[in-house]
């Protein structure tokens, strides 16, 4: 059965209310890339520092949520969200709290931004206690998740979302190895792109239910410029770069081999892509195919972690 979309009488408390905006369920992917750069961090023989990594993952979170947030005002703004009536809730179509009166536009918008200043602090405090370097990271997340949605530069209405959701979630298992390493390492880079590339590939295939009210909004989507028929392949092609990517960097020595087990998840993208590659014109059928994308980006970031952790 389809979810049921959210309304005022559902969240008579306030704070209740705003966390469920953020879109808690959706954060583990967050989760997972912290916990891959900690990995890498401890397969490298550093001391696990556990105040560092809490905060690391929590303000991680914190800036997760306000991208959401945010993502999803911009896009109300566009109208993209109040014309869409091929969404596959939770999954597309945003929140629902600004369409269906839950939150105001207005608050929204000062939500998600204050939220994305909640982090600077602990950000600075984290650059002060491991190295400069971790500023830049930092900035460059939260540039990239911002930019994704955002005017002026609206990546995901250009068809350059993906870049951005890619470095954006690559950054941030880096950044939680730099904050345990104090310097840059090639490691995170290699063990977090196949995750992040998995997560891309959950923003491009929320984007066949969302197609027709993106046009319509203008919003220039790698899906609304090359059509659901030659778009469907881009889904298998990153999922099979990413597990390619993670085996060959094992093969090499580049990672340990046990960090191979993110591959385990290969059946998950199969399914999925499968399913969009059969109902790619016929998008009120991918739900499953959208389920299984999102534990395909979470089976396999979390198996990879393990496999680094248990290689030290």
């Amino acid at each position: 059965m389809p979810a049921l979309e959210p309304a005022l009488h559902h969240f008579p408390n306030p704070v209740l209310r705003y966390l469920a905006a953020t879109r808690p369920a959706f954060l583990s992917i967050t989760l997972v890339a912290c916990l891959i750069g900690l990995a890498c961090a401890h397969f490298s023989g550093l001391p696990l520092q556990i105040d560092r990594a809490l905060v690391t993952i929590f303000f991680a979170l914190v800036a997760h949520a306000g991208v959401n947030v945010i993502n999803d005002y911009y896009d109300f703004m566009s109208g993209a969200d109040v014309i869409n009536t091929g969404r596959i809730y939770p999954f597309t179509g945003g929140s629902r709290f600004i369409p269906n009166g839950v939150i105001s536009a207005r608050h929204m918008k000062i939500f998600g931004y204050a939220l994305l200043l909640a982090v600077i602090p602990a950000g600075l405090w984290l650059t002060r206690v491991s190295s400069a370097g971790l500023f830049w990271i930092g900035l460059a997340g939260l540039f990239a998740g911002w930019a994704y949605c955002a005017p002026p530069l609206k990546l995901v209405c250009r068809g350059v979302g993906e870049p951005a959701i890619l470095v954006g979630w690559a950054l941030i298992a880096v950044g939680a190895d730099f904050v345990q390493r104090g310097d840059f390492s090639l490691l995170p880079w290699l063990a977090g792109v196949p995750f992040a590339l998995l997560v891309v590939n959950i923003l491009y295939i929320n984007q066949f239910p969302d197609q027709t009210a993106d046009a319509a909004a203008g919003k220039r989507t790698l899906i609304v410029r090359l059509g659901p028929e030659a778009a469907r392949w881009g889904y298998l092609l990153i999922a099979l770069f990413a597990y390619g990517w993670l085996s060959f960097a094992a093969a090499q020595g580049w990672l340990p081999l046990y960090a191979v087990a993110g591959a385990l998840a290969l059946p998950f993208s199969l399914f999925a892509a499968r399913e969009l590659l059969t109902h790619a014109t016929t998008p009120a059928l991918l739900a499953p195919a959208l389920k299984h994308t999102i534990l395909a980006a979470n089976i396999s970031g979390l198996s990879t972690a393990l496999g680094l952790w248990f290689s030290a």
